[in-house]
């Protein structure tokens, strides 16, 4: 059965009645205490579990502590930081969450991409990036990107044993923007699940992202792919205007204001078998959005999903 998530990084009474009167399934990315290490605190995020229980909500990721610049680049503190990753995805087993999202320095630098505000229908405003626009450095060699790469695949070989005893799902997010040279563009992103075929390695699969890539035809492609391998493990649900493959470009919309058909995603969703979450993910802010964040956007963007979803019930 497909869910509902949403982001929830103020855990507030306020926050999580909101998500559920809105009717949300699971909440994402929840800020868990660490120690001084950087390691999750067992205690703390069984109380966050009970807490989200309580309201009669699921917990469905938590982003582990990212492995930086320090990390990548093989810098003092390098093996401290990823003891803390390895150590915090033994405490998710522990106090049993399901997803963890591996974090690395470098997978979203914007090289050569000029960042601008869009604005769409009645004048709400977007991110839009453009090749066009760059001002930025040149990307790093091929000899650069692969040390990188290899100093992923050191981390994976730790954290993926870790992972499958602890029964935690290890997820990772493509690049974006999506340039040619991002460390997992569309040949990197793949690269992971090559080189760890275990099935507790899998993808957060951001359609927007991809679709900034090559449009609704790459996402359906991919979802496929990847899809009847098991290892889509969350979706973020959004939609995009255009692409780097078509214009040099795109603007993130609202779902309904895109290019995408996303009816057409969630039938190769149903169709490859995902059971997991959809969450909608850097949907804009509306008239009337203030300090307690976009929560007209938010409010849309669960209404839509929910109401496609019950259409998709009916086919």
């Amino acid at each position: 059965m497909i869910k509902v998530a949403a982001w929830c990084q103020d855990p507030s009474d306020a926050s999580l009645r909101q998500l559920t009167q809105l009717g949300v399934d699971c909440v994402d990315a929840l800020p868990l205490p660490t120690d001084d290490r950087g390691v999750f605190d067992l205690d703390e995020a069984l109380k966050m579990k009970t807490r989200v229980h309580s309201w009669g909500l699921q917990v469905n990721r938590i982003s582990l502590p990212g492995l930086s610049k320090r990390f990548m680049d093989e810098e003092d503190g390098a093996e401290e930081e990823l003891d803390a990753a390895c150590e915090s995805v033994q405490v998710l087993g522990e106090a049993g969450y399901p997803l963890g999202r591996v974090h690395f320095d470098y997978s979203t630098d914007p090289w050569m991409i000029g960042r601008y505000r869009a604005s769409h229908r009645g004048g709400y405003p977007a991110r839009g990036d453009s090749l066009s626009l760059a001002e930025g450095d040149e990307p790093p060699a091929i000899a650069v990107r692969e040390q990188r790469w290899e100093r992923v695949c050191a981390a994976y070989k730790r954290l993926v044993p870790i992972a499958e005893a602890a029964g935690v799902r290890l997820m990772m997010h493509p690049s974006d923007p999506p340039t040619q040279d991002a460390l997992f563009g569309g040949l990197g992103f793949h690269r992971v699940i090559d080189a760890f075929p275990n099935p507790c390695v899998g993808y957060l699969y951001c359609c927007g992202t991809r679709a900034e890539a090559g449009g609704l035809p790459l996402v359906l492609d991919e979802i496929h792919n990847y899809g009847r391998k098991g290892r889509l493990f969350e979706i973020h649900f959004r939609n995009v205007r255009a692409s780097f493959a078509t214009a040099g470009a795109f603007e993130e919309v609202l779902l309904d204001d895109g290019d995408m058909n996303m009816f057409k995603i969630l039938r190769e969703l149903k169709r490859v078998g995902y059971d997991g979450c959809l969450n909608p993910d850097h949907y804009p802010t509306l008239e009337g959005d203030g300090a307690a964040g976009n929560t007209h956007a938010l409010a849309y963007s669960i209404g839509y999903i929910k109401a496609l979803l019950a259409a998709l019930a009916c086919e």
